[in-house]
């Protein structure tokens, strides 16, 4: 195994707290009652709404299969790869009920699509990364 550069921990290790915010936000959203979305403004409600389960499942395999491929990258193993394309399996199911199912870029503007976006460009990152990590050697 060769050794991986430093900025490949450094990258790592900062693609592991991303992807905890995003169980932090997952366990948030999954904590909400019924009497917590009322509250909300209704082109929220209305994604809220319009969700299907499978879309929560895959945001849960999204966020926590990305949390355990980055601990996967911290460890230098090469099955961080298949966990970070799960993760990226999850994102896209994610996304397919947020802006196909659902619409939401008509219910919530364009802040969800922006910040969508940039999740799915550092899942589909995270996965090329594992890759070349894995061609170089530095994963074992």
């Amino acid at each position: 195994m060769n050794q991986a550069p430093k900025w490949f921990n450094v990258t790592a290790f900062i693609a592991l707290l991303w992807n905890i915010l995003g169980c932090i936000a997952f366990i948030a959203d999954m904590q909400l009652s019924p009497d917590d979305i009322t509250k909300l403004p209704e082109a929220q409600q209305a994604l809220y709404a319009a969700r299907p389960a499978w879309s929560v499942a895959a945001t849960g395999i999204a966020v926590f299969g990305g949390v355990l491929g980055c601990i996967a990258l911290l460890m230098k193993r090469k099955w961080a790869f298949a966990l970070l394309v799960l993760s990226l399996f999850g994102i896209i199911g994610q996304d397919l009920a947020m802006f196909v199912l659902a619409n939401s870029a008509a219910l919530a503007g364009v802040v969800p699509v922006i910040l969508q976006t940039v999740v799915l460009l550092v899942g589909i990152w995270l996965v090329l990364l594992s890759r070349k990590a894995i061609t170089r050697g530095w994963l074992s």
